[in-house]
C-alpha cells in the first residue's frame, strides 16, 4: 500500500471516530512513522509503505482515534519560534498561553539582566521561549511533576539553555528562594464544573493536576498569588494566566496581598486570559 492510499484510509476512519483535523493528524503521524517531515510526506504519496511502517501507522491511528491527543502520539508540540518534546502526563501546550511570553516579552524590552521564576513550568515551555528571546535572563522552574522536571531538562538541553536555567521539584508551598524580578505562571484554573465540560481527549489523558483548580478554581491561584508576594522584588512584575471568568476575583486577590493591577490581557477568542501585576 502506497502512502496515498494509507492516508486516506486512515482520515476516513478518523473521521468515522470524529475526530477533528483528521487530515492533518494522519500526516503528522505518517511524519513520525517515517521519521520525515510533512513535505516529504506529500512529495512522496505514490511510496509504498513497508509492513512495519503500515503496522506502526495504524497502531497510531487506532490511538488517535481513541481521543489520544496528536502532541502525546508525535511527542512534540510548537510553542512560540520553538519545538519541545511533549510525554503523557505533561500538560500540552497551548497558544493561549503564548500570551505569557508575550507580555512577559513587553515588560522587559529596556531590562538587561533579570531572574525569572516560573511556577508550574510544566514542558518548561513559558520560561525557556523567554530566555531564548533574552539572552542575558536567568531563571528557575517549579512544578510537583518529576515527569515534567525530567521533560523540562530535555528541553534545556534541545534549546541549548543549560547554563541560564534550573527546574526543581518542588510545592509552591515548600519553595523557598532569593527574590524574583519577574514571576509567572500558568496554574491549574479550571472549576469542578467547566471541567467535567472537557474534551474527552482532554480529561482522559491529559493531566488533572495541571488543569484542575477547585471548586472554583482559585485554590491553586490562591496559594501561588501568597508565596509570589513573598517571593518577588518590590516593583517586580507578576503575569499569571487565568480562566475567563475569574478576573474580578483574581484581581481581588492580587490586591490584597500587596499587587498592582496593571492591566488584563485577552486571549485570540477575546477572553479574558492573562493579568500583569506589579508588587508595591
Amino acid at each position: 500500500m502506497n502512502i496515498r492510499t494509507a492516508i486516506s484510509k486512515a482520515k476516513y476512519f478518523l473521521e468515522s471516530n470524529n475526530i477533528r483535523s483528521s487530515g492533518l493528524d494522519c500526516e503528522l503521524l505518517m511524519s513520525k512513522v517515517l521519521k520525515k517531515n510533512r513535505n516529504y510526506i506529500l512529495l512522496n504519496l505514490e511510496k509504498n509503505l513497508k509492513k512495519k511502517s503500515f503496522n506502526n501507522f495504524q497502531n497510531l491511528i487506532k490511538e488517535r482515534s481513541r481521543g489520544k491527543p496528536i502532541a502525546y502520539l508525535i511527542e512534540k508540540k510548537e510553542f512560540w519560534d520553538y519545538e519541545f518534546k511533549i510525554k503523557e502526563g505533561v500538560l500540552i501546550p497551548r497558544p493561549d498561553t503564548e500570551l505569557i511570553v508575550e507580555q512577559a516579552l513587553n515588560l522587559t524590552q529596556n531590562k538587561s539582566k533579570l531572574r525569572i521564576l516560573d511556577i508550574g513550568t510544566g514542558s518548561g515551555c513559558i520560561i525557556l521561549s523567554i530566555l531564548k528571546e533574552r539572552k542575558n535572563y536567568k531563571g528557575i522552574g517549579i512544578d510537583i511533576s518529576k515527569k515534567c522536571i525530567d521533560l523540562c531538562k530535555i528541553n534545556t538541553y534541545k534549546l541549548n539553555l543549560t547554563n541560564r536555567v534550573k527546574f526543581f521539584k518542588s510545592d509552591i508551598d515548600n519553595f523557598t528562594d532569593a527574590k524574583y524580578d519577574l514571576i509567572l505562571s500558568n496554574p491549574p484554573y479550571i472549576n469542578k464544573i467547566d471541567f467535567k465540560c472537557l474534551e474527552k481527549d482532554i480529561i482522559d489523558f491529559e493531566s488533572k493536576s495541571s488543569l484542575y483548580g477547585g471548586i472554583d478554581g482559585l485554590s491553586e491561584i490562591r496559594k501561588i498569588i501568597k508565596k509570589s508576594s513573598e517571593l518577588i522584588k518590590i516593583n517586580g512584575k507578576f503575569v499569571l494566566e487565568i480562566a475567563h471568568d475569574q478576573k474580578f476575583n483574581v484581581k481581588r486577590l492580587l490586591k490584597d496581598k500587596g499587587f498592582y493591577v496593571n492591566k488584563v490581557f485577552r486571549d485570540l477568542a477575546n477572553n479574558d486570559r492573562c493579568i500583569v501585576s506589579t508588587k508595591i
